[in-house]
């Protein structure tokens, strides 16, 4: 059989390729783990396509993987196995906004920034922020979040319905277009996060939200890490309706300052921004201050201002850029953990100490909020014994976030690299995830090496 030659029966001749360049970009995501080539790469335009693809891989015994942008971190994309890399990117049409339903229905191509904009023409957004202007199939995939999950929830909430393209080609929807059901199993949760492992979307349907009247955002720095993390507490506590609420350590705010030129304090920062109207925002931010102000914080800032929000904010989006122009020749590793809010100040602690015992340099940021904390670790990726440290980090910082009720990855999802924690994680429900797996993909060729491994 002649792989290029069969597909090409399936879509037209360009959007099948084996150019080197070409392979070579679909050979890696963001992370440090090692690339492997696909033996080729395929653009699908429509369900169908992808639906008689997958029928043909299936029949054939074909890996295949989808691929977004690439911006996964933890080598969601990498087709250790070989065969298609299935490039969704040239489905990305906005298919349908229903602003009454606050709901829209979406290809996996389209991009954050690509739906936000469209959105912001009925006053709406999408809330889901994960950093990367990913795809929208893709941080479904890994079921993504971040800073706004502590009020709009992560990507699994804002999905109302998928439509699915099986190993075997047949296609289904796991949802509909109501607000709650109590019908049937919840395959939206089931095929959200699963990386696709289980099937490969070719639409979604999301819920969306209107634009707030003000934004307003605050920066306030601690004597200690745990009186941030108090300071947090409380402000959920008192059910202040704050729409991220971000934790950036004493060293990370050190490279800031070197790298930016600014003269921040260089201890524990929280950055908090809140969402709704005047009336409300005030008597909030007066309520925040006094909360901050008992758990420690003298140096405390608000601003309503867009362009002075964005400046306060800078700190904590060009974080990962301040420490990757300061360490030339070096990769940034990313991880992440969550666990209980009451366990966080100890796992901030703890990993900090794993730093410092093992001689790595890095930072602790998180979305404190939701018990969600991310490391940075710069590393020569060519040295194995800085790559050793590296992964005995992470797998200190993991084994202690099961240990005390948490989970190896809050929002990174777990591909190749934190595969191996899958069975302790969740032991006996481990086997039955195998059994959904091999129910749905006999053949195994959906993103095989990911996930759930035997």
């Amino acid at each position: 059989m002649n792989l290029i030659t069969e597909l090409k029966k399936i879509v037209a001749e360009d959007q099948v390729t084996t150019n080197e360049t070409i392979l070579e970009q679909h050979s890696k995501d963001e992370s440090y783990h090692t690339p492997c080539l696909p033996d080729v790469v395929v653009f699908p335009k429509t369900t169908n396509e992808v639906s008689r693809i997958l029928k043909f891989a299936n029949e054939n015994e074909l890996p295949v993987v989808p691929f977004g942008l690439g911006s996964s971190v933890e080598g969601h994309v990498i087709p250790y196995h070989g065969g298609i890399s299935l490039d969704m990117s040239l489905m990305d049409k906005v298919l349908e906004v229903r602003p009454e339903d606050f709901l829209v229905k979406v290809q996996p191509g389209v991009t954050r920034d690509q739906l936000n904009k469209e959105l912001k023409k009925y006053g709406l957004f999408f809330s889901v922020d994960p950093g990367a202007n990913a795809t929208l199939g893709g941080m479904a995939a890994t079921n993504a979040s971040g800073t706004t999950s502590v009020k709009y929830g992560i990507m699994r909430d804002q999905v109302r319905d998928l439509e699915v393209v099986l190993a075997n080609g047949e296609v289904i929807h796991t949802g509909n277009l109501a607000a709650k059901s109590s019908s049937g199993y919840h395959l939206n949760s089931l095929f959200v996060g699963s990386e696709g492992t289980l099937g490969i979307f070719t639409e979604l349907t999301l819920k969306v939200y209107g634009i707030p009247e003000v934004i307003m955002a605050a920066r306030a720095s601690f004597p200690t890490t745990n009186d941030a993390i108090q300071a947090v507490v409380g402000i959920l506590s008192a059910g202040i309706p704050i729409a991220r609420v971000e934790l950036i350590d004493a060293r990370s705010m050190k490279q800031v300052n070197l790298h930016s030129g600014t003269s921040y304090p260089e201890k524990p920062t929280l950055f908090i921004e809140f969402h709704g109207n005047d009336a409300g925002l005030k008597q909030d931010a007066d309520f925040t201050k006094e909360i901050v102000h008992e758990a420690g914080s003298r140096d405390f800032t608000f601003e309503k201002d867009s362009n002075a929000r964005k400046q306060l904010w800078d700190a904590r989006h060009n974080l990962a850029y301040a420490f990757i122009h300061g360490s030339p020749g070096k990769k940034l590793i990313g991880t992440d953990v969550c666990l209980p809010i009451s366990e966080l100040a100890g796992a901030l602690e703890h990993a900090r100490q794993v730093m410092d015992r093992i001689g790595i340099d890095g930072a602790l940021q998180g979305h404190v909020g939701d018990g969600n904390y991310h490391s940075i670790v710069m590393i020569d990726i060519n040295n194995d014994d800085e790559l050793a440290k590296a992964n005995e980090f992470n797998s200190e910082i993991v084994t202690y976030a099961l240990a005390r009720g948490g989970t190896c990855t809050g929002e990174h999802g777990v591909g190749v690299g934190k595969a191996k924690y899958q069975r302790k994680e969740h032991g006996n429900a481990f086997d039955v995830m195998l059994s959904i797996k091999k129910s749905l993909d006999p053949r195994g060729i959906l993103n095989p090496g990911k996930v759930i491994v035997e």
